[in-house]
Order: structure tokens, then sequence, then C-alpha cells
């Protein structure tokens, strides 16, 4: 097993994924250039509040962030509480006040790695409605692998290599964005090995913004929902777990599929 690359090489390469010269991250940081080569070459250690300041002005995320701490010899900062326990708490409270807000229009939370967290009511009546006969239970859970898979939803997507495309897009991104996020590494590895995955979504694009926003146009039978969709993420938190949530929320494109999901909700 290769040990784990020091500080410098790890700070180099945050810096690289994101484009900046040691002249700008040291001037973001407020560090001397010369302090920044020295700690990126290992000539230097940074301590704690230098490295937390480099970690800032390149937009680490908390889970690197510890990382980085830690091949500094130093302790973690940012714990990383498990949703239902205690210290989350209020941020449990403030996502099923979400959810329940959206209601009849569905809406569901994910993970970094797009594991499903939880559902309101207008998700769950619309995966039913759309349940595949099959789904394998490894995709099950997880709303990246099961949009991919052909035993998943993809049968039901009328644009589904638009809409796919866009998210797989939006994994390379985050990828790059976080480029030692081994688990985020595989997870794109397994959605890109699935039948029926075109060979240009192999290589990220990376240029030009994603819309914030995706389309999705379901059909099964004469049952037929179109909608759109928006990620919200957590604003400035201090614990891993809830930096990394997300909300999806769906909301209709057009009369009939309003008129349909506030049916189904009585």
């Amino acid at each position: 097993m290769s040990a784990e690359p020091h500080v410098g090489g790890l700070l180099r390469s945050w810096r690289d994924a994101r484009g900046l010269s040691q002249e700008r991250l040291a001037a973001r940081a407020g560090v001397s250039t010369r302090h920044l080569s020295f700690i990126e070459t290992g000539r230097s250690n940074p301590g704690k509040d230098v490295l937390l300041a480099l970690a800032g002005a390149l937009e680490v995320p908390l889970r690197d962030q510890n990382h980085l701490l830690l091949a500094a010899g130093l302790a973690p900062r940012y714990p990383a509480s498990p949703l239902d326990g205690d210290e989350l708490t209020v941020v449990r409270r403030a996502l099923d006040h979400v959810l329940r807000q959206q209601e009849p229009f569905p809406a569901i939370v994910v993970d970094r790695l797009w594991n499903v967290l939880r559902l309101n009511n207008g998700a769950q009546r619309m995966l039913a409605a759309f349940m595949p006969p099959a789904m394998p239970a490894e995709v099950a859970g997880n709303a990246m692998l099961a949009l991919v898979h052909p035993d998943g939803w993809k049968p039901f997507i009328v644009d589904w290599e638009d809409l796919a495309g866009h998210l797989v897009e939006r994994l390379h991104r985050e990828l790059a964005a976080s480029p030692r996020d081994a688990q985020l590494a595989e997870l794109l590895a397994k959605v890109l090995a699935q039948p029926g995955v075109p060979a240009h979504w192999h290589k990220a694009q990376l240029t030009g913004a994603l819309t914030p926003f995706a389309t999705v146009h379901l059909r099964r039978g004469p049952l037929e929902l179109r909608m759109f969709t928006m990620l919200t993420t957590l604003g400035t938190p201090l614990d891993v777990t809830a930096e990394e949530l997300r909300i999806e929320s769906y909301f209709p494109a057009d009369d009939a599929t309003e008129s349909v999901l506030r049916g189904w909700a009585g």
C-alpha cells in the first residue's frame, strides 16, 4: 500500500485542479508565495491556520480539508456526524420542513455519492408509478445508478440520453473538483460501465456552465409527466455530512403534469 502523499503534494494537486498559480493562491490565502512554495515542496510544514486558509482559498470540501490536516500531522477539524444522530437534529428538521413544503411535488435528499437518504410523499408516489419491474437491489438506492442501469428508470425516461448525459457530466465535474475522492471515482466508473452508455460520456467536457436545472420527461403507457429539477445544498455547514447533502426538487413543467401530481395527493 502506498503512503499518503505529503500535505504539500496534496495542496499542489488541489491548486492544479483549480487552475491557480502559486502567486494567485498565496494572495487569496494571505500567505507569501515563498512560504507556499516551501510547503508544496515539503521544505516547510504548515500550521493549522495557514493550512485552513489555503484550503478555504482553494474551496476544498470539508471532507478533504480533514484529509489535508491529517496529512500534515494535525487533528481533523470537521466532524462527520451520522444524519440520524443528535448532532444533526436541526439539519434533519430543516430537511423534513423542505420536503413537506415541496408537497405535492416530489423531492429527494441524496448524499455526495447520490445515495437516496430521504423521500417526500410526492417522490414516493412518482417512483411507485414508474417502478421498474426488476430493479437490481445494488442500484435501487442510488439515484445515479438507477438512472443509467438498463433495468432501472431508463426505459421510462423519454429524453434519457439528454438527462443522463447532463448528470454524468455533473459527476465528471464533481470528481474534477475533488480529484482525490476515490469513492466518487468508483461511482463514475460504475456508471460508465453500464451497457448502452454512449462512448462520449467517458470523456469529461468541463467546458461551459451546466444549466442549474434538468428537464425530466417520464412515460409509462398512458401516464406521462414533464418536470424540471433543481439541486439545493445547505449553506456554510460545519459538518462533513451536512455539507454533502443535496435536495433534488421536482416541479411540473406543464399543467397536465401538475394536475396529475396534485391528483395523486388527493
